[in-house]
């Protein structure tokens, strides 16, 4: 249904401009000495122009005029709303043409007539929208002559009608009988048959197509004569011809105004991309409209260029995305060369109240049929405020600060023509300045490779035995050489600069034979070239510079080190001066440039590629900043290895500092390095901002000033911290990391190779098994280790200040102990706190006998082997089961016992509760001692999403874990 899918109500602030500068701007071309300028508050006056373009623009003007006979006569002036919906546009239309007639001098009685027949017409597929936008002209028309209905004026406000389900031969023979009575026409009536069959086939799919329909040429001729010959039909043919006439009259009448040009064509057209419309109006953009056939709103640009005359202007407001998409280019290139925009009013954001502002980013804007590249058009930039009203009143308050004069030619020096009219007059000189010496001419820019299938390929290297993934390898050579299967691969990530995101591992076994085969079967077309998608050209092992593709911020770049390949959203490229580079990449200017090269925030390697680079560049800036780079990259590396999830992740920040007397001094010494890295980061940042800016003679237009909020550093946040602290402590529980050992200890598979002497100041557990329960049953659960563990670190002096300390990090409770609300934490939030971490490829799996939580506990991953669940059994939930039902025949003795109703309730519902454990706690021996007698074992290199789906609803969060789209 196009009419409901794609009708939006127009700000009738909006209207006024489309109207005011397309109906409006030709009167006050064609009348110097108009004063309706001052009626029009969203009437934008051209700019100054050069005495070539001021000569041209008037020569238009007056060969218009001269058509009227050497002024303009308000009574030809044509307006077309191709999509009127209800009418909006027309009776503002209505308000501009009255005022031009009474201007005129003409009387007020007689205007409403001529307006409504002679000046405006508009066209809708919505039947019921037709009515109502004749219904609204009635009425606007009726106000201004009490009489119009006594001769009722005919309008010209239609709504588009299928020729679907016509008879063409029946209908060719009833209106043009042969002489011999035979079937068909003959004689002078066979051009007007061919007509109406040219005329029946244009309107099949005219609900869908609407005012996209284009008249033939020679079904244009023919259009004047054939209403003529219907109109004879129907005085003087029999009952059959007067019925095929009348019925082919609502599609002559339609064609007639689809045939017409128009002084003004204004609208808001639908919008409705690719994804919504159906096969036959896709065929239908892609044949008549190429360059346009992304969304409807597109094609409609180009259908209101094609409706209106040489000297006419088309005014519409359409979504923004035209001005930037690469997928436009095409477009903008015949927009530019076709006509001449005149001004523009960009809204972006929040254009439309009660549309979602970020989805739904605005632009209006008017143009000339004709094309003046010297032309100099004004563009107000309304993209700050996200209000209707917010940019109205900036239009009204604020319009001469917000607006940029370009000369229309300028946009072709922009790559991919993007109409980034806000540039300044020295950044659309550099453009030009550099326009053979973009960053693709010094750097070698590749695009990455595409897996077809990453659930199979890629895993993130936690999952994984890090035996089994290959580092530091400088060549494809010697990666294949290897024995290794899993190698680095950078797939872009969140926003960062200098370093970082490196998380992501790709199986790339013998130069990618797996992958290569893959592909090859699943596109046969290529005819076992693989290359096109693996992209086997790339330079993969060195060392290179990094961005994410998408953005919801700034460009970022980042240092890749060698011994990574890289996918297709982490494109990279390479140079001899990476560090020059990488400090171009990272600075203001960059993005100042990225703004106009792809203001869409979608940063591919043909955008990159286009960066203007000064010639002789590392002449240009000092050799500090090179210096100044690798101090910046150090710093985020170092913020980077600060997090678990990297594979050179040390120690927790508590203790890779300067270990304080207790915890508290300690997150305070970890938070000073923080803050002091940021503040250091900043500096850098600032300064490698000012070399650049005033390399590119930027100083008016950028400040070198850095944001702290723009530090893509981490913050210190003691919950968070303290939740990490928790995690490092589990991961020494587990035997994954060490107080004795900086870095990875053990991650490899099966437990195999565990080596417990690793382990002397704080003991790993015996078989990578922590109990997590709300209540202490076992001397070795997690919180009694965190307890142990908090010993080890600041000694036994500070240890409840420490735990006091921790507890109130975590967010203790009313009369809370600390321990129970480190249990509390444990028990409840720590595994949604490491799902989130380890994003949703747990490597600490949670065991858990259901919703009352009688059991439950953390298996380390890679210490899992096929004995695990019956020692888990044996150890923790057959012991368990027993000490429950003690537990409650002692409560049971203790209810006899009690002295008061009080007491006795309390301990009811104790042993309640209790035996609602007990029950799930039996079901679940049942259920694991079953998975226990399979001996499951695990498939490392089949990632998380597999591994952890084998054990059915022992686990907690499977369908977190294993039911989500991966990583495709």
């Amino acid at each position: 249904d196009i009419p409901a899918a794609t009708q939006l109500f127009t700000p009738n602030w909006i209207v006024q401009y489309l109207v005011q500068n397309s109906v409006g701007r030709l009167w006050l071309m064609a009348n110097p000495a108009s004063t309706l300028a001052s009626q029009w508050p969203y009437y934008i006056a051209p700019a100054e122009q050069t005495p070539d373009v001021g000569a041209a623009l008037a020569a238009i003007t007056q060969a218009r005029m001269d058509e009227d006979g050497g002024s303009l006569n308000p009574e030809t002036i044509t307006v077309l709303d191709p999509a009127c919906g209800s009418g909006h546009i027309l009776v503002v239309a209505y308000d501009v043409l009255k005022a031009i007639y009474l201007e005129r001098g003409y009387q007020l009685r007689a205007i409403p007539r001529l307006i409504l027949e002679r000046n405006l017409y508009g066209l809708d597929i919505d039947d019921r929208a037709a009515q109502l936008a004749g219904f609204a002209l009635l009425m606007k028309a009726r106000a201004d002559d009490r009489r119009l209905f006594d001769n009722p004026p005919k309008l010209n406000v239609l709504a588009l009608q299928e020729s679907k389900g016509r008879n063409v031969d029946e209908i060719v023979r009833v209106l043009f009988p042969s002489p011999a009575g035979g079937r068909g026409a003959g004689g002078e009536g066979l051009v007007e048959a061919q007509s109406i069959r040219l005329l029946i086939d244009t309107f099949i799919h005219a609900k869908t197509f609407g005012s996209l329909i284009q008249i033939p040429p020679e079904l244009n001729a023919q259009l004047a004569t054939m209403a003529e010959s219907l109109q004879q039909a129907i005085q003087n043919g029999d009952l059959y011809a007067k019925a095929a006439a009348q019925d082919l009259l609502p599609l002559v009448a339609q064609a007639r105004v689809l045939g017409m040009q128009f002084d003004a064509v204004v609208a808001n057209p639908p919008y409705m991309g690719s994804k919504g419309m159906n096969e036959v109006l896709k065929k239908f953009l892609k044949e008549k409209y190429s360059d346009a056939s992304g969304d409807l709103f597109v094609a409609f640009i180009k259908a209101a260029h094609a409706l209106s005359r040489a000297e006419g202007a088309i005014s519409l407001v359409t979504m923004h995305t035209w001005m930037f998409l690469s997928s436009y280019e095409k477009f903008r290139n015949w927009l530019l060369s076709a006509s001449t925009v005149n001004s523009m009013v960009h809204l972006g954001p929040g254009g439309f109240d009660g549309l979602s502002k970020y989805i739904v980013q605005t632009t209006m804007f008017s143009c000339l049929r004709s094309s003046q590249p010297d032309h100099v058009g004004s563009f107000v930039r309304l993209v700050a405020k996200d209000t209707e009203e917010g940019k109205k009143e900036e239009f009204a308050n604020h319009r001469e600060s917000l607006t940029s004069r370009v000369v229309q030619s300028d946009f072709n020096f922009i790559p991919g023509k993007n109409i980034a009219y806000w540039l300044t007059f020295r950044s659309l000189e550099l453009f030009k300045e550099t326009e053979s010496d973009r960053l693709a001419k010094t750097a070698d820019l590749r695009q990455g490779l595409l897996t077809t299938d990453n659930t199979r390929f890629l895993r993130y290297w936690y999952e994984l035995s890090f035996d089994r993934i290959g580092f530091d390898y400088k060549s494809r050579a010697a990666a294949q050489n290897s024995d290794m299967k899993w190698f680095p691969i950078n797939k872009g990530g969140e926003a960062r600069k200098w370093y970082g995101n490196l998380e992501y591992v790709v199986n790339w076994r013998n130069d990618g034979k797996e992958m290569h085969d893959v592909v090859v079967a699943k596109y046969p077309y290529l005819n076992g070239n693989s290359g096109l998608v693996l992209k086997t050209t790339n330079p993969y092992f060195e060392a290179g510079i990094t961005w994410t593709d998408i953005s919801n911020a700034t460009f970022g770049a980042r240092y890749l080190p060698h011994g990574f390949l890289f996918e297709k959203s982490g494109s990279c490229l390479f140079a001899e001066d990476l560090n020059l580079i990488l400090g171009l990449l990272c600075s203001k200017v960059a993005n100042h440039f990225f703004g106009a090269i792809n203001p869409s925030l979608h940063f591919q390697v043909g955008d990159v590629g286009n960066l203007p680079v000064l010639k002789n560049l590392s002449l240009a800036v000092p050799g500090s900043v090179r210096s100044m780079v690798d101090e910046a990259k150090s710093i985020a590396k170092r913020d980077w290895d600060s997090n678990e999830t990297s594979w050179d992740f040390a120690s927790s920040e508590f203790l890779s500092s300067e270990l304080g007397s207790n915890i508290n001094t300690s997150w305070t010494l970890a938070e000073r390095v923080a803050s002091s890295a940021i503040s250091r980061m900043r500096d850098i940042e600032v300064e490698n901002n000012r070399i650049f800016i005033n390399a590119y003679g930027l100083q008016e237009e950028i400040s070198p000033e850095v944001p702290e909020d723009q530090i893509t550093l981490a913050r210190a946040d003691r919950e968070k911290d303290c939740q990490r602290l928790i995690s490092y402590a589990i991961g020494c529980m587990m035997g994954r990391y060490s107080l004795d050992e900086p870095g990875l200890i053990y991650a490899h598979t099966g437990n195999a190779g565990f080596d417990a002497t690793r382990y002397q100041t704080f003991p790993a557990d015996a078989d990578g098994i922590v109990p997590l329960t709300d209540e202490l049953w076992f001397e070795d659960d997690a919180a009694n280790r965190i307890r142990e563990f908090l010993l080890s670190v600041w000694g036994a002096e500070t240890l409840e200040e420490n735990m006091a300390w921790l507890a109130e990090s975590l967010g203790k409770k009313g009369n809370e102990t600390p321990e129970e609300t480190i249990r509390r934490y444990l028990s409840g939030s720590f595994f949604k706190d490491h799902l989130q971490t380890y994003k949703k490829r747990p490597i600490y799996w949670l065991f858990s006998s259901g919703k009352q939580g009688a059991f439950q506990a953390l298996v380390y991953l890679h210490r899992y082997h096929e004995g695990s669940l019956a020692r888990m059994r044996a150890e923790y939930v057959v012991p368990l089961t027993g000490k429950m039902q003690s537990r409650i025949e002692m409560l049971e003795k203790d209810k006899v016992a009690a002295t008061s109703t009080a007491a006795r309730n309390k301990i009811n519902k104790e042993i309640e509760t209790l035996r609602k454990k007990h029950v799930e706690l039996l079901s679940y021996d049942e259920k694991l001692r079953h998975y226990a007698d399979m001996r499951i074992q695990l498939d490392l290199d089949d990632g998380v999403k597999v591994n952890y789906g084998k054990f059915g609803d022992l686990l907690a969060e499977v369908k977190a874990v294993t039911g989500g789209a991966g990583d495709d």
